[in-house]
C-alpha cells in the first residue's frame, strides 16, 4: 500500500536505535504491569492459567500488534506519515470524507483520553517497584513530582534528551529478555505457551475469560503509537526493531510465567512477578531503569499527542491552537494548552486512583476503541485502492472480532474506573464534532465571487487620487475553495465598506492539502505590479507562517521583475523606501437573525464558543498583529423560509 522505490530505503543502525528509543515505549513498558493484571484476576490460578495466559500475550503481540500494525498499518502511509490523521486524509483523499470522520474523530479523541492514562499507569507501575525496597514508600507524591517534571520540560523540546531514548530504551529490552532468560529456567513448561491452543481452551473454559482478556490486551497498548510514529522513523526502522523489540518482551514474559509456576504456593495479590523475579542485589538499579524507560514511554506518547493536535488543527477538526516548534526535526512541536490539559489529567488519574492496580481498571478501554477505528479506516483504505475484496474483508472480520472480543473484555472496566477515559474521550469527540460541523456549515454559506470581474473596480480605486490611500501593500486572506474565487465580503471591504486604494493588492488563499509537508505557492499576476493572487498550499503539518512566506514570496517576484516593491508616495520613492504591508481579516460571526434550524443554531452556538477561546486567526496565520485590521461580519444561514415583511397601503 505505500509507495515504490528501495525496498529498505532509510533503514540504517542509527534509525533502529531512534526507533527502538521512541517509538516502543509504552508497549516496551508493558511487562511492568501485565502479568500482575493477570494474576489479579484469579489469584486462585493453576498451571495452565498461567501458561494459556502468556499464551494470550504471545498470540496478541503476534495477531495485533506484528500482522495488523506493523505488516499491514506501517504500509498505508500518508508520504511517510502515520496514525489515524494521516490515515484518515488518506481515506479522505481515495473516497468519501463523510462517516469516516466520524471514526477518525472517535478513534483519535480516545487516544488523546489515552494520553492521560498512560502516563499516570506507566510511571506508577515503575514507582512501585520502591515498594520491594522500602513498603512504607510514598508512591503518590513521588509519581505527581515525576509527572510534572515531564510536563515542565515539554516546553523545552525534546530534540536534547531524546537523544538518550535510544540507548536508555536499548539497555532496558536488554535488561527484560536477560532477566526472562534468567527466570525461564525455573519452570520449561512455561515454553507451551507458544502453543495457540493453550490461549484457546483458556479462553474457552474460563469463566473470568472477560477480565482475562481485559489484562491480556494491556500488553499491546502501545501499538496505535507505534504507527502514529511511522514518520519519525520510517517503516523499515519500525518493523526491524520490532523483531528485537519483540523477542525481548515475550521472554520477558516467558521467565515471569516460570517464575511464577515455581513460587505459586509463595504468591498473594500484592506481588508484581517483574520485580519479584529480578535478584535482590540488582533491585535498585532495576527499578531505577524501569522508572527512566516509564519516563521516556510518557514522554513519547505526550509528543505523539502534540503531533496529532497538530494535524488535527491543519485538517480544520480541531480548534486553532497555540503550536510552537521546538526543533529543526521534523514533528517536533509543543501545544502549550494540551500539555496543561494532559498534565492536570494525569494528576487528577494519580490522585484519584492511587496505585496501578486501580489505574488499570481504566486503562485499556479508549485505546481498544482507536483500534477499532483503525481497522475500519484501514479497511476502508484497502478497499479505495483497490485490494482484492477478499483480503480486504477477511482482514476487516478477523481483527473486528479479534478487537471487538477485547473491547467486550474492555466494557467491564467500565464500572471499576473506564467511565473516566470513555467520559474524557466522549468530550473531545464532542469538540471535534462541533468544530468541524460549525466549519462546514461556516463554508456552505459564505457566498463568493468571480474575482476576475472585479479586477477594473479594484484598478480604478487604484487610480483614484481623491481616496486616501490605505496602505502601499493590502492583504487579504481567502479561504476559497476554488481557485478566482474570492470570498464576497473581502471584494465588499476592498470596494464597498471602506474603499481601500493602495499600491498592491495582495489576495492569499490559503489551501490546506492531505499531505504532511507541502508547502508551496503559485502567482496569478492580475494587474503586472498592482495585483496579485497567490495560492499558498499547506501540508496538515506545516505551520502556516504567512508573514515569513508572504516575504519570501514578494522577494521571489521582485527578483523576477514582475513588483516593483519601492513605496508610490513621492518622498519615499525618491529614496526608494519599500511601501508597508497591511494585513485585513474578513472575522464572519454567527448572526442571530439567520433561519436555521435547532440542531445548527446549537452546533454555531457551541463552534462560537470554541472559536472564542481558540486562537486567534491572525495569530494561527503567523500574522504581524501590528499590521493586521479585522473585520468583523456577520454570517447569515439561510436555510429555511424566510419570514418577509408585509406591505400594506396608506
Amino acid at each position: 500500500m505505500s509507495r515504490k522505490g528501495n525496498r529498505f530505503a532509510g533503514l540504517s543502525a542509527a534509525g533502529l536505535l531512534v526507533a527502538i528509543g521512541i517509538v516502543f515505549g509504552d508497549i516496551g513498558t508493558s511487562p511492568l504491569y501485565v502479568m500482575k493484571a493477570i494474576l489479579n484476576v484469579s489469584p486462585e490460578f493453576d498451571r495452565d492459567y498461567i501458561i494459556g495466559a502468556v499464551s494470550c500475550v504471545i498470540w496478541t503481540l503476534t495477531l495485533q500488534t506484528t500482522i495488523k500494525y506493523v505488516s499491514v498499518a506501517l504500509r498505508a502511509d500518508n508520504n511517510g506519515e502515520g496514525g489515524i490523521m494521516a490515515l484518515f486524509s488518506l481515506v479522505k483523499k481515495t473516497g468519501k470524507s463523510g462517516w469516516p470522520f466520524v471514526v477518525a474523530a472517535i478513534g483519535a479523541s480516545a487516544m488523546l483520553a489515552d494520553g492521560i492514562i498512560t502516563p499516570a499507569v506507566t510511571v506508577t507501575s515503575a514507582v512501585e517497584g520502591l515498594r520491594s525496597l522500602y513498603v512504607a514508600t510514598p508512591v503518590v507524591p513521588i509519581v505527581i513530582v515525576i509527572i510534572t517534571v515531564v510536563f515542565f520540560v515539554q516546553r523545552s523540546g525534546s530534540s536534547k534528551i531524546g537523544r538518550f531514548f535510544g540507548p536508555v530504551m536499548l539497555v532496558w529490552f536488554l535488561m527484560l529478555g536477560i532477566l526472562g532468560l534468567m527466570n525461564v529456567w525455573n519452570d520449561l513448561s512455561i515454553f507451551k505457551a507458544f502453543n495457540p491452543w493453550n490461549a484457546v481452551r483458556l479462553i474457552a473454559t474460563s469463566p473470568e475469560w472477560m477480565f482475562i482478556l481485559g489484562a491480556v490486551f494491556l500488553c499491546t497498548t502501545g501499538a496505535e503509537a507505534l504507527y502514529a510514529d511511522l514518520g519519525h522513523c520510517g517503516r523499515y526502522n519500525i518493523t526491524f526493531s520490532w523483531l528485537f523489540v519483540k523477542v525481548m518482551l515475550i521472554l520477558n514474559y516467558l521467565g515471569q510465567g516460570a517464575w511464577i509456576l515455581a513460587h505459586s504456593g509463595s504468591i498473594d495479590g500484592r506481588v508484581n512477578p517483574f520485580y519479584a523475579m529480578m535478584p535482590q542485589g540488582f533491585l535498585g538499579v532495576g527499578i531505577v531503569i524501569a522508572t527512566v524507560a516509564a519516563i521516556i514511554a510518557s514522554q513519547a506518547l505526550i509528543s505523539g499527542v502534540f503531533s496529532l493536535i497538530g494535524e488535527a488543527v491543519n485538517l480544520d477538526i480541531w480548534p486553532r491552537m497555540k503550536i510552537s516548534y521546538t526543533g529543526n526535526v521534523k514533528g517536533q512541536l509543543y501545544v502549550p494548552a494540551i500539555n496543561m490539559f494532559l498534565y492536570a489529567g494525569c494528576v487528577g488519574t494519580v490522585l484519584l486512583f492511587q496505585s496501578s492496580g486501580r489505574m488499570e481498571a481504566a486503562y485499556g478501554l479508549a485505546i481498544t476503541i482507536t483500534m477499532l477505528a483503525t481497522t475500519i479506516l484501514l479497511w476502508r483504505y484497502m478497499r479505495n485502492i483497490g485490494t482484492p475484496a477478499w483480503l480486504s474483508y477477511s482482514f476487516f472480520i478477523v481483527f473486528c472480532l479479534l478487537e471487538g472480543a477485547f473491547f467486550a473484555a474492555n466494557m467491564f472496566k467500565f464500572v471499576h474506573g473506564g467511565w473516566f477515559t470513555v467520559l474524557i474521550a466522549c468530550g473531545l469527540f464532542c469538540i471535534m464534532f462541533v468544530w468541524n460541523k460549525g466549519s462546514s456549515f461556516h463554508r456552505l454559506h459564505v457566498d463568493y465571487k468571480y474575482f476576475p470581474d472585479y479586477i477594473d473596480i479594484i484598478t480604478a480605486i487604484r487610480n483614484d487620487d481623491e481616496i486616501a490611500r490605505y496602505a502601499s501593500n493590502v492583504v487579504y486572506i481567502s479561504f476559497s475553495p476554488a481557485k478566482n474565487m474570492v470570498e464576497s465580503k473581502l471584494l465588499y471591504s476592498i470596494i464597498n465598506k471602506q474603499p481601500k486604494r493602495a499600491d498592491h493588492y495582495w489576495i492569499i488563499r490559503i489551501e490546506h492539502t492531505d499531505m504532511p509537508y507541502t508547502l508551496e505557492y503559485s502567482v496569478d499576476t492580475m494587474v503586472k505590479d498592482a495585483i496579485f493572487l497567490v495560492t499558498v498550499r499547506f501540508g496538515f503539518k506545516v505551520q502556516p507562517r504567512i508573514n515569513v512566506f508572504l516575504r519570501q514570496i514578494v522577494e521571489d517576484l521582485v527578483a523576477s521583475g514582475d513588483l516593483s516593491l519601492t513605496s508610490r508616495y513621492p518622498s519615499m520613492k525618491r529614496y526608494g523606501i519599500p511601501g508597508d504591508f497591511r494585513f485585513v481579516l474578513i472575522h464572519r460571526v454567527f448572526s442571530p437573525s439567520s433561519i436555521c434550524n435547532a440542531y445548527e443554531r446549537k452546533i454555531m452556538a457551541a463552534y462560537e464558543t470554541l472559536r472564542h477561546i481558540s486562537e486567534s486567526t491572525e495569530n494561527a496565520l503567523g500574522l504581524d498583529t501590528s499590521v493586521v485590521t479585522v473585520e468583523t461580519v456577520p454570517l447569515v444561514i439561510r436555510s429555511g423560509t424566510e419570514t418577509r415583511i408585509k406591505r400594506t397601503p396608506t
